[in-house]
């Protein structure tokens, strides 16, 4: 347990106490939304420059509703080419938000899957600017590599499409990416509930990014309050390594030395 307590999340050699990433988007008010915030225990969220007046102030403002201690991931949501997601994250750190960038450059409307050739050409432009990349990408192993290889701090493949609450629809090639990089692979998109942020970090995430999982929740506090401990309780089995899978029963106790035999 005392290693469990040194376990924090390393991005771009800055360590995050907490391994749940939260959003921003569709919660009924900016009241829920901090409440979500401070039940979640994350201490970054990810905020879409494009949907964010960020000259203005005031009670209407998003900026103005999240906790100052939480750490601003800005990220380019609604972008469809590399221009547009290059410009958009340029603009956000030009406002002052950061020069970190959760990176998307979306292919196709209907799924909002990656145009994965447009992320990789987007990545290599932002690290020579000197940004941190976090590119939202598909759960492909190549282009994986060629995201690490582009210079991103981490790569965050989906678990099934944005929004969907389907959960985690391909557990093989998460294992897969998670063998053939170094940096952090963080889930992002397609969790519905706990258990699926708990199978995330079983297959080994080092982090899981979810928004509309709590945001449209029922009760999005409560299960922003799930949603943390789901991580946590994941995080601490990938680590404790579970048992190997048999195709026949393996009794609990050993027969050897039993009376009367």
């Amino acid at each position: 347990m005392a290693s469990m307590a040194n376990d924090s999340l390393v991005l771009a050699g800055r360590a995050f106490g907490s391994r749940l990433i939260v959003g921003t988007g569709k919660y009924p008010s900016f009241e829920i939304m901090r409440k979500a915030h401070e039940a979640s225990g994350a201490d970054m969220v990810t905020v879409a420059v494009r949907r964010v007046d960020l000259k203005a102030r005031g009670p209407e403002n998003l900026l103005d509703h999240i906790d100052k201690k939480i750490f601003l991931l800005p990220n380019t949501a609604a972008c469809y080419n590399v221009d547009d997601a290059v410009r958009t994250a340029r603009l956000g750190r030009e406002a002052g938000l950061s020069h970190w960038v959760k990176l998307e450059v979306i292919g196709d409307e209907k799924t909002l899957y990656p145009d994965t050739e447009g992320l990789l050409a987007a990545t290599r432009i932002l690290v020579k600017e000197g940004f941190v990349v976090l590119p939202y990408t598909s759960d492909d192993v190549v282009v994986a590599k060629r995201l690490q290889d582009a210079g991103a701090a981490a790569v965050m493949p989906l678990g099934a499409p944005i929004g969907s609450g389907l959960g985690i629809q391909n557990r093989l090639n998460l294992q897969l990416i998670r063998e053939a990089i170094t940096i952090p692979m963080i889930v992002d998109a397609g969790v519905g509930t706990a258990s699926d942020a708990a199978i995330a970090m079983e297959l080994g995430a080092d982090g899981v990014l979810m928004n509309t999982a709590i945001a449209l929740a029922q009760d999005p506090v409560q299960m922003a309050s799930a949603m943390k401990k789901a991580v946590e309780a994941g995080r601490e089995a990938f680590r404790a390594g579970r048992i190997a899978r048999k195709p026949y029963a393996s009794a609990s106790s050993p027969l050897d030395g039993l009376i009367g035999r």
